[in-house]
């Protein structure tokens, strides 16, 4: 009776130490990160200037390194937009990393992201921008890591619809949830 007891004891705990590596080596680096596109005018006319956020929702546990990361090993945060004609894009703006140490890198702390982050990217839409819905995707690369291991980097492809309208007259702000936010 003690040895089944005793086994049964060192299965629990066995169960209880390995679960939560298994379920870190278990999720795939695309059911990390969740991101979303916004325009911050529906719709936006001809010759004004458009600022588009994306924002990313990043899973409790996990992070995603920073755009700038601190060691050269580290695959950077990218977002790639494929503006259609009509339109040019400005610099895109990344939020600056946190500092942050974990057991893989226990001497130097590395500039990530975590929770919710958001990129900025300003866009002007020429005067001779096409008007109606226009198709925006975009490309984020990314690589994620928990406080023991990095995933495989990974390519989400997003999609942002843009409508445009020849005047003004119609414009309106939208999103402002995000826009507002700093």
């Amino acid at each position: 009776m003690k040895n089944s007891t005793a086994v049964l004891s060192f299965l629990t705990a066995a169960i209880l130490v390995l679960a939560p590596m298994a379920e870190s080596q278990s999720v795939s680096g695309r059911d990390v990160l969740s991101p979303t596109a916004y325009a911050s005018f529906d719709p936006v006319a001809r010759g004004m200037d458009l600022s588009v956020a994306v924002v990313l929702k990043i899973k409790p546990g996990f992070h995603i390194n920073a755009r700038k990361p601190t060691e050269d090993y580290l695959i950077p945060t990218d977002l790639r937009l494929d503006l259609p004609a009509g339109f040019k894009l400005m610099e895109v703006a990344y939020p600056e990393g946190t500092l942050q140490t974990f057991a893989f890198s226990k001497n130097k702390p590395l500039s990530v992201y975590t929770d919710s982050v958001t990129i900025r990217i300003p866009v002007l839409v020429l005067a001779n921008a096409p008007t109606g819905a226009q198709h925006v995707p975009m490309r984020l690369r990314y690589q994620a890591c928990s406080t023991e291991i990095c995933l495989p980097p990974v390519t989400k492809d997003i999609d942002l619809t843009i409508n445009v309208v020849a005047t003004r007259a119609g414009v309106k702000a939208a999103n402002q949830e995000v826009f507002s936010k700093k």
